[in-house]
C-alpha cells in the first residue's frame, strides 16, 4: 500500500483514539497524538514505538525495527518497529496496539525530561 494510501486509512482507523494527527516528514509520515509521535508510515509500512520492555510483542509477531539508509550504510532505529499488516483488517487490535506505542512514546519523553517510566512490558491483545 502507498504511503499516501496507508495514511487515509489511518486517519479513519485511529479516530478513536482521538486527534491523531499525521504529518509528512522524511518522505514518508509520522503519527501523532497528544504531540508526540507513535507511529511512523513509510515504504508503504507501519511502524509503531516501542520501549525495549514491548519489542518482545513485535518479536514474537516475526517484526523487526525500522531500517533506513544512510551515508556510512544501513541504520536502524530500535525504537520503532513494523506493526503487523494483519492489524490494518483488525480495527479494534489496531487501536490496542496503536495505545501501547502512544504510552511507549509518553514514557520516552518522561524519561527524557528526567521522570520516571514504568518497567512492564506493555500488552497488546492477540487475536
Amino acid at each position: 500500500m502507498a504511503n499516501a494510501e496507508l495514511k487515509l486509512l489511518l486517519e479513519e482507523l485511529l479516530a478513536p483514539l482521538g486527534p491523531v494527527a499525521i504529518k509528512r516528514m522524511f518522505g514518508g509520515y509520522g503519527v501523532f497524538l497528544d504531540g508526540l509521535m507513535f507511529g511512523l508510515v513509510t515504504g508503504g509500512q507501519l511502524y509503531f514505538k516501542t520501549s525495549e520492555a514491548g519489542r518482545p510483542i513485535f518479536e514474537a509477531e516475526g517484526l523487526g525495527p525500522f531500517t533506513y539508509t544512510k551515508k556510512g550504510g544501513p541504520a536502524v532505529l530500535t525504537s520503532y518497529w513494523q506493526a503487523p499488516e494483519r492489524l490494518l483488517d483488525e480495527p479494534d487490535e489496531l487501536v490496542d496496539w496503536a495505545r501501547v506505542a502512544h504510552r511507549a512514546a509518553v514514557e520516552a519523553q518522561r524519561a527524557k525530561q528526567g521522570g520516571k517510566s514504568s518497567k512492564a512490558a506493555p500488552r497488546a491483545r492477540k487475536s
